[in-house]
């Protein structure tokens, strides 16, 4: 299926219609208002981008606008973290 765009003459306004390539109509009814609008010409989307690089921005876009939740720690992270060195040299050292 291909996308292709009309323009309604009343409201010019483009609209979107799928149809297989090579038998899109010349004409179509606005959805808007109920008018044929007529077929225009406009560019192709292509892309050199294999499927991986397509699937990294879909991620990049939805992580942006749905962050996800975080509700347990990291894996292999510590469970508690010191607040000195256990080292005996590093106990002579000044503290805050």
């Amino acid at each position: 299926m291909a996308t292709y765009e009309y323009r309604c003459p009343s409201h010019e306004v483009l609209f979107e219609s799928q149809h297989p390539i090579g038998e899109a109509p010349e004409t179509a009814v606005c959805p808007a208002c109920g008018g044929v609008s007529r077929r225009v010409i406009s560019s192709p989307y292509l892309s050199r981008s294999g499927s991986a690089a397509f699937k990294l921005i879909d991620s990049t876009v939805r992580s942006a606008a749905e962050p996800q939740v975080v509700n347990s720690r990291i894996p292999g992270a510590p469970k508690r973290v010191q607040p000195y060195t256990s080292n005996p040299l590093h106990q002579k050292l000044p503290r805050p």
